[in-house]
């Protein structure tokens, strides 16, 4: 699937649930940012270079996938394509300049 069947999927789907009407970009920031929290929890009591076991890399993905879904329909609310606005961002970035050294105090 590409980008315009994956979004047209996901809105057929949320219409078919009857959840516009808690699709505003208040309550889709909330929701992603649940989703997120449930990547991170994955990783949660794991050290730096654990890897994960097979039912935990299919978690990872499936929270993943939520987040991405969260992220869609922002982007839908907004009427903004994702791809672009990570093109956009990553040219931005071309000429930003990180310092990588912690600095200390």
């Amino acid at each position: 699937m590409n980008y315009s069947e994956i979004e047209q999927a996901l809105i057929e789907f949320r219409n078919k649930k009857g959840w516009q009407k808690y699709h505003n970009l208040k309550d889709l920031a909330i929701s992603l940012n649940i989703e997120s929290s449930e990547v991170l929890e994955i990783f949660q009591w794991h050290n730096a270079n654990q890897k994960l076991d097979n039912r935990e890399n299919q978690h990872l993905q499936e929270e993943l996938a939520d987040t991405l879904i969260y992220i869609f329909y922002m982007c839908e609310k907004l009427q903004v394509d994702s791809f672009e606005i990570v093109a956009q961002k990553m040219k931005i970035n071309q000429s930003r300049h990180w310092d990588t050294e912690r600095k200390t105090q």
